[in-house]
């Protein structure tokens, strides 16, 4: 299992690193990432085919934000540069054959579960993680919430704090998403999506948004990135030590560039 840490100053840099990290669970290597990635927005494909995308990106740009174009469907996500992010790679066979999970982890790091399964799995993991961390959660979100989708976390009866997605290929597949720690996180957040949506034409209330800290979890990078990215591994490899990760014939920690903390 490989474990990336750190994050490139360029988009696309820190891209490819994950790239690398789906490419090695193609030749069978599970992996795991949780960073915080350069300042940027990522549109998805819908948001490059609205009208409003040349205004949106331009929004973007003059606030400092780098607009890129994801590869899978889904809404524009700011990350403001305190934003976390995560993805795990899996190896995968054939979503059509299926294991069975049992305890969230069993049939995950083979590839023979289906989509639904991996959302439903990492979806747990994170939201065990946050709870563990002191966090009142749910699942859901609220109307009008940035990158809309099936699979979100929000504080109970508050605003979206994660979101979740995946990109699946024949022979991998990765399952990433975001993460809001802060609740200056949220609010700057919410303060770009807000134009940027308005230019796509897409609904957005800027109050939707929330944190691990608004959720009363901890406010801290560091903590919520190890927790996160420690119950990932566990899941991927139960045999493994219970601290955090090591280079140890099993495990290998891969710096991809500095840490914010």
């Amino acid at each position: 299992m490989r474990v990336l840490r750190g994050g490139r100053e360029r988009p696309s840099a820190d891209r490819e690193a994950t790239a690398n990290l789906l490419e090695s669970a193609a030749d069978g290597t599970a992996g795991v990432r949780v960073w915080v990635p350069p300042r940027q927005i990522a549109f998805g494909r819908r948001d490059t085919r609205a009208s409003g995308y040349p205004d949106a990106t331009a929004i973007a740009e003059n606030a400092g934000f780098t607009p890129i174009e994801r590869d899978v469907g889904g809404r524009a996500v700011p990350y403001t540069g305190d934003t976390l992010a995560f993805a795990t790679a899996v190896p995968r066979t054939n979503d059509d054959e299926r294991t069975g999970l049992d305890d969230g982890s069993v049939g995950i790091n083979g590839g023979s579960v289906g989509i639904d399964d991996r959302y439903a799995w990492a979806t747990g993991i994170v939201r065990t993680v946050l709870v563990d961390l002191g966090g009142d959660i749910e699942p859901g979100e609220p109307p009008a919430s940035f990158c809309p989708g099936d699979h979100s976390i929000r504080v109970a009866a508050g605003g979206k704090l994660s979101g979740i997605a995946q990109r699946v290929r024949a022979d991998a597949a990765l399952v990433a998403g975001c993460l809001v720690v802060t609740r200056s996180d949220a609010s700057e957040l919410a303060s770009i999506a807000s134009p940027v949506y308005d230019a796509l034409g897409v609904p957005f209330d800027p109050d939707s948004v929330g944190s691990v800290e608004a959720a009363g979890g901890s406010a801290d990078h560091r903590t919520v990135a190890r927790a996160v990215e420690t119950a990932f591994v566990r899941a991927l490899d139960r045999d493994g030590p219970d601290d955090e990760p090591s280079r140890d014939g099993r495990r290998e920690i891969v710096r991809v560039g500095p840490e914010p903390w």
